[in-house]
């Protein structure tokens, strides 16, 4: 029993290394120097992103969350060969022990832990996207190892975790693309010339100024029970103008609506209606 319990306090002893040999100082310095360079990329990427050209800036925001895991990695690298005595069976013994541990204590921290690497490679959204999670829709303003932050219209800041991948939709309106479609409903009184409705819905898109000339402008339309839906859907030039833009074309399309000799119909009167048609 005793040569037993002698074996196992040696085996525990020598998954570490002796304590006189340990550099406590070396670790802070290594961890200080972590925090410190990840903190200047999480400044300094976005600031230059914020300023440089339209183009360059999903790419310098995508790189943080790249970067940051690095640097996380080398420092860990870095830090347990001065802890532990490194040989495959005490890696094998140490990757156990810290499996069971992490698997009952944080099963979902380390969900969305996962969750977060799976998301840098497969890229569901990065920072800049525009993104739909469980009907949160805003921009992605900064990509974490647990969660991401959105910025809704409203300017509200919302925290979702990397495992909402698991069991939720994700719905990305830009996917890394430098711009994204807005479009802008009209509902119109069906007695009306619908070639000419569409011709001007065409005209306010084209001189719009928030307008991306490299992408196509395009009006649709659908008869509904009570009315016509137009849909003038156009991309703009900064997606965070997208806001501008939409209310620039549902303004300046209603009057053009209304110059083409046809009846806009709000969603308030289009609800009465369809009340009175239910009734």
């Amino acid at each position: 029993m005793d040569e037993t319990l002698d074996a196992t306090q040696e085996k525990a002893a020598s998954l570490f290394n002796e304590l006189q040999d340990i550099s406590f100082v070396q670790i802070a310095l290594i961890l200080l120097l972590s925090f410190a360079t990840i903190w200047v990329v999480r400044r300094t990427i976005p600031f230059l992103a914020d300023r440089g050209p339209s183009r360059l800036r999903l790419y310098l925001l995508r790189a943080v969350p790249i970067l940051r895991m690095v640097i996380i990695l080398t420092a860990l690298l870095w830090i347990i060969p001065l802890i532990f005595n490194i040989t495959l069976q005490n890696f094998l013994v140490i990757a156990g022990a810290a499996s069971v541990a992490i698997g009952f204590a944080f099963k979902d921290y380390v969900s969305s832990l996962i969750a977060g690497i799976v998301a840098i490679f497969e890229r569901p959204y990065g920072p800049g996207d525009w993104v739909e999670v469980d009907g949160d829709y805003g921009e992605v303003i900064s990509l974490g190892m647990r969660a991401i932050r959105l910025r809704t219209p409203s300017d509200d800041i919302i925290t979702v975790p990397h495992d909402s991948i698991w069991s939720n939709n994700i719905s990305n309106a830009n996917s890394g693309a430098q711009t994204l479609m807005c479009v802008a409903h009209f509902y119109v009184e069906p007695s009306h010339d619908a070639a000419a409705v569409r011709a001007r819905l065409t005209d306010i898109a084209l001189t719009s100024a928030y307008l991306d000339y490299r992408r196509p402008v395009l009006v649709v339309l659908k008869e509904t029970e009570f009315a016509t839906h137009y849909q003038l859907k156009a991309y703009p030039f900064d997606m965070r103008d997208q806001f501008k833009f939409i209310s620039d074309l549902t303004e300046r399309g209603k009057n053009a609506i209304k110059a083409a000799g046809a009846k806009p119909v709000s969603m308030n009167a289009l609800a009465v209606i369809q009340d009175r048609g239910a009734g």
